[in-house]
């Protein structure tokens, strides 16, 4: 029972990967650009009709942000069903959104809807009327049932929910919010782009035009990772490989554009130490970041996002802060770097033998 449990989990964080890489640059697009449009008015409020054409940008903007969740619904049903399931999913997300239920709605509905043309396509239709299932069967009964059951079904207690949690994380005021950012820093850090990083950053992300300090959280914790790590490769430099020192200022910039990756190659290299200190300095720099009521408008993180940031120094300072406690751990628990030896084998000469 525990290994069916497991492998149902395995598959639906599979297919939910799968719906966040293509639900991404709807949230970059209209996030970033939606950002942009605020950062122009020169106020922390949405542009108005009378801003003009900074309006009509702003509008680009809530365009990408309101086909987000429809997208990831979309192609959360296309990854457990194929293409027939992509038009139920965008409609079931689509009115998931409708009826309030934010993101949790969005991906519950993907997932009814990719059940439910998984089970249709299991129903043995003759040669004949295959095309028939394709183009009538699975997108119309796909989309009812799916429906259906959003809007009648759980429609009003997920949105209760999502109320519930807005209003819980919107009261939370800098103390409060510390706990949280510390638990979102650590799931950033701990796996550098992985499933765990993913959680929290979509978690994030989706909120970002109601609940901008999550990204304030994302934003440091990100880019603290690959940052701490190119500063320990400069403050401890006897730790590290030659190649690894010379990785070193390119994972500053990485960390600078919010590419938690850059870390990768350092903690695949030691994972037992890296991982570790990654986990703990994204944690302080979420923390902090929280505590001080850093916002970010922007869905994406490092210093890139600086001119949508709402208390600015302080997001700096908690990126620092955590890259300077993930170098000093690093540069405390791991050994100097020892050249290998070469041995009698390496000093052996290939013979160019020529056969006349």
């Amino acid at each position: 029972m525990a290994k069916k449990q497991h492998k149902f989990w395995a598959l639906v964080q599979k297919h939910l990967m799968t719906a966040t890489g293509y639900m991404i640059p709807f949230v970059v697009a209209g996030g970033v650009i939606y950002a942009v449009s605020v950062m122009m008015t020169g106020q922390a409020a949405a542009p108005k009709p009378s801003d003009g054409w900074i309006y009509q940008i702003s509008l680009i903007g809530s365009a990408g942000l309101a086909l987000f969740i429809p997208a990831l619904g979309g192609y959360l049903a296309y990854s457990m069903a194929g293409r027939a399931a992509i038009g139920p999913g965008f409609i079931t997300a689509y009115l998931a959104v409708q009826v309030h239920t934010g993101f949790i709605g969005g991906i519950l509905g993907g997932l009814l809807a990719g059940w439910t043309v998984m089970y249709l396509k299991k129903i043995p239709i003759s040669d004949h009327y295959k095309v028939l299932g394709s183009i009538f069967l699975y997108p119309l009964v796909g989309t009812l049932i799916p429906s259906c059951i959003v809007l009648f079904i759980i429609g009003d207690p997920v949105a209760s929910f999502m109320a519930w949690l807005t209003n819980t994380l919107k009261s939370m005021g800098g103390m409060s919010r510390a706990p949280l950012g510390a638990i979102m820093g650590a799931m950033i850090g701990v796996d550098m782009g992985g499933p765990i990083n993913k959680v929290a950053c979509t978690f994030a992300q989706t909120q970002v035009n109601t609940l901008p300090f999550l990204m304030g959280i994302m934003g440091p914790a990100v880019a603290t990772p690959p940052i701490g790590l190119g500063l320990a490769t400069l403050l401890f430099r006897k730790k590290f490989a030659p190649e690894e020192r010379n990785s070193g200022l390119a994972a500053i910039l990485m960390g600078c554009c919010g590419i938690t990756e850059g870390a990768i190659p350092f903690a695949t290299a030691d994972p037992l130490r890296v991982i570790p200190a990654n986990t703990i300095g994204s944690l302080v720099a979420g923390a902090f970041a929280a505590y001080m009521g850093v916002v970010s408008h922007a869905p994406w993180g490092g210093l890139i996002t600086l001119p949508v940031v709402g208390g600015r120094i302080w997001y700096v300072v908690a990126v620092l802060l955590g890259s300077l406690v993930t170098a000093i751990i690093v540069g405390l628990t791991k050994k100097d770097y020892v050249p290998e030896k070469k041995t009698d084998d390496d000093d052996d000469i290939d013979l160019d033998i020529t056969t006349f």
